[in-house]
């Protein structure tokens, strides 16, 4: 980085299938933008070119395809070639990185709702995610079951993760809440239900308190 410049940030959009990540992603991405700044809007798994192949690998095909062990292991692995070519260069420029889904899919969807070793998860993101962490993570919370109502019409073969069935994601939705409650200095838990433009108020809202000085800035 060169001397005098700062930082970027980082947002990451979290939260169970049907919540809406992609939309608000992309409304936040535009209204970041619109204040005059470079902002890049991302995704998990993928981003980069070696992370969207390995994306197919996640979503596409039979829900128990993978292990959770396996699965963390691909997610861990995407998550690195995307750290490597795309957040940490954009980051390093000054620009923000707007992220659909980050590390806490991982603790969540292999992990806490799959099973997989905390140890194993927690392991690899010391090693592979390191300081690369978002300054604000949003979770956006909704029932599972409505979450699961609203991603059945989505178009695209994207579909292993709802097939995993309702009891996989009453879990995922637990665990997301519980790591916003173990982590409230860096997530905020808001409601997904409601307009777009509603919703995308209350993402703007947490976005312009708690990066306050950047945002003004």
């Amino acid at each position: 980085m060169c001397a005098g410049m700062q930082r970027g940030r980082f947002i990451s959009l979290e939260g169970g299938e049907g919540a809406g990540k992609s939309t608000q992603g992309r409304l936040l991405a535009e209204r970041l933008g619109a204040g005059g700044r470079e902002v890049v809007l991302t995704r998990e798994p993928g981003g980069s070119a070696g992370a969207e192949a390995i994306r197919a690998l996640l979503v596409e095909g039979e829900a128990d395809r993978w292990s959770a062990v396996s699965e963390t292991l691909l997610m861990y692995a995407a998550r690195r070639d995307h750290i490597e070519r795309l957040i940490e260069p954009v980051l390093e420029r000054g620009a923000w990185v707007v992220c659909d889904r980050f590390l806490d899919s991982t603790r969540a969807y292999p992990g806490a709702a799959g099973g997989a070793p905390k140890t194993l998860i927690e392991a690899l993101e010391l090693d592979v995610v390191g300081a690369v962490t978002p300054d604000l993570t949003v979770i956006l919370d909704m029932p599972a079951e409505a979450g699961l109502a609203r991603a059945a019409g989505r178009a695209g073969g994207e579909g292993r993760f709802e097939s995993k069935g309702l009891g996989f994601h009453e879990r995922l939705r637990a665990a997301f809440l519980d790591i916003a409650a173990r982590e409230p200095e860096r997530c905020a838990v808001l409601s997904a239900e409601g307009e777009v433009e509603v919703v995308a108020a209350r993402i703007w809202e947490v976005v312009a308190a708690r990066l306050a000085e950047a945002v003004d800035g």
